[in-house]
């Protein structure tokens, strides 16, 4: 299989060739941009990052585990002091804090790598120019019947380089 690689000196073109594509069938896509572009995620229907539903679920699953840890151990090694109650909410709230805390920024991390599918087991097409003046379009995965039509799309939209790359199965 074959990946395109186009690279745009502007915005716009770059918009309207990855718009194209889109509106042609293309599902494998990648934008590459110098500078955040909220429109590029417009064109690839991307949403809000699903991330911060693991942050959710870790601070949850932290709050309960540690007042569960508190009241657990609070039971276990039963001291009673000056007729309080055994089981004391207040000072099992700065636990509770800390494993929310805790576990929110865990399953944050493993929520991050689980969504941007890290850690990349290929190489995907990349022009370090991306990172610096260039907007560029990657379309992976094309047959060959469609890889002239990416081709031409890109082209028409006025790319200034157009590179194949073979992709390793």
């Amino acid at each position: 299989m074959t990946a395109i690689v186009g690279s745009f000196a502007f915005e716009e073109d770059f918009l309207a060739a990855a718009e194209k594509l889109k509106s042609s069938g293309f599902d494998n896509i990648s934008l590459l941009s110098p500078l955040p572009l909220e429109e590029a995620q417009e064109v690839l229907g991307l949403g809000k990052s699903p991330v911060r539903r693991f942050s959710l679920a870790g601070a949850i699953i932290g709050a309960a585990s540690g007042f569960a840890m508190c009241v657990a151990t609070a039971l276990v090694f039963i001291l009673p002091t000056g007729g309080r109650a055994i089981i004391a909410v207040p000072p099992y709230l700065i636990i509770t804090y800390e494993m929310t805390i805790l576990f929110g920024v865990i399953f944050t991390l493993l929520g991050f790598h689980f969504v941007s599918g890290l850690p990349a087991w290929r190489d995907k097409p990349y022009l370090p120019s991306a990172n610096v003046d260039r907007f560029v379009i990657v379309v992976e995965g094309t047959e060959d019947e469609r890889t002239a039509k990416a081709e031409s799309i890109i082209r028409g939209a006025g790319a200034d380089e157009i590179k194949h790359v073979e992709e390793d199965q």
